[in-house]
């Protein structure tokens, strides 16, 4: 019913074409239209993760929909979606309309731990993510201003990281990390999301967005970790950038935090 919606206004649009004003905000107007969606996003050069899902609404500049693993403000994304035409900005001749966005929002809907679910919000970037991104896949970008006076994709500055939570103290100097043994238990889940594998660790050093902690797991990059403070009475979903072992034969896993910062107003 969607699909017929969007054809009849083209042929209108056809035999009276409208001021381009009225056109440009038709194509910004998010719609209801629930198509399949490829989301691939990168955790470093070598690891690639991807979700199949659903849009909950789209317009030619941006998307929503729900994925089972959250995904950082800030992160760009590929989608590959079978585009109506008339919300595409190129490729209008191919079955699958490839685009890179950027996540602008990513909020926890799920009902219980145990099922978590992420609604996740994109601005389209374009057709080919920036050149920086091939050397740094994992680098946050924030949005500046939009193309053609505000009629086309957005433009992509480097994040300002504390802007993900205005509580923290502005003398936190971003990404700053901290070489402190912080108490942290770690679990490894399963898809169904029941924990699989479980240890108490500390960190070998610590920040904002990350950090290294000793473990005995053989953990994966890309393998997502659940991350708890007891003494901050917090849990952060995480990521698995990579690991090593040190000099002294003990694994570190580098953990990239997800769906919040730490709280290292706390540290000290």
């Amino acid at each position: 019913m969607l699909t017929s919606t969007i054809t009849q206004t083209s042929s209108i649009e056809q035999a009276a074409p409208p001021p381009s004003n009225v056109k440009e905000n038709r194509r910004t107007q998010r719609i209801s239209l629930p198509l399949p969606v490829r989301v691939e996003f990168r955790i470093d050069a070598e690891t690639s993760l991807n979700e199949i899902t659903r849009l909950s609404d789209v317009s030619a500049f941006g998307a929503g929909f729900v994925l089972k693993k959250p995904l950082k403000r800030g992160r760009l994304i590929l989608l590959t979606i079978p585009m109506p035409r008339q919300l595409r900005s190129y490729d209008f001749g191919e079955n699958q309309y490839r685009i890179w966005g950027v996540v602008r929002r990513c909020i926890s809907i799920g009902r219980s731990v145990d099922k978590p679910e992420y609604s996740v919000g994109v601005g389209f970037i374009g057709k080919k993510p920036p050149d920086a991104y091939f050397a740094n896949p994992s680098m946050l970008y924030d949005i500046t201003q939009r193309e053609e006076n505000g009629n086309g994709f957005w433009h992509l500055a480097p994040a300002d990281l504390h802007a993900d939570d205005s509580s923290l103290p502005v003398d936190i100097r971003k990404q700053t990390r901290f070489s402190i043994p912080e108490s942290l238990k770690i679990e490894r889940t399963d898809h169904a999301g029941n924990i699989i594998e479980s240890e108490i660790t500390v960190t070998e050093n610590i920040s904002l967005g990350g950090a290294a902690v000793f473990t005995t797991m053989n953990a994966e990059p890309g393998t997502f970790l659940r991350v708890s403070s007891e003494r901050f009475s917090v849990t952060i979903l995480s990521v698995v950038r990579g690991s090593r072992i040190g000099q002294d034969g003990i694994t570190r896993l580098h953990l990239e935090f997800i769906d919040r910062l730490f709280p290292l107003e706390g540290i000290g």
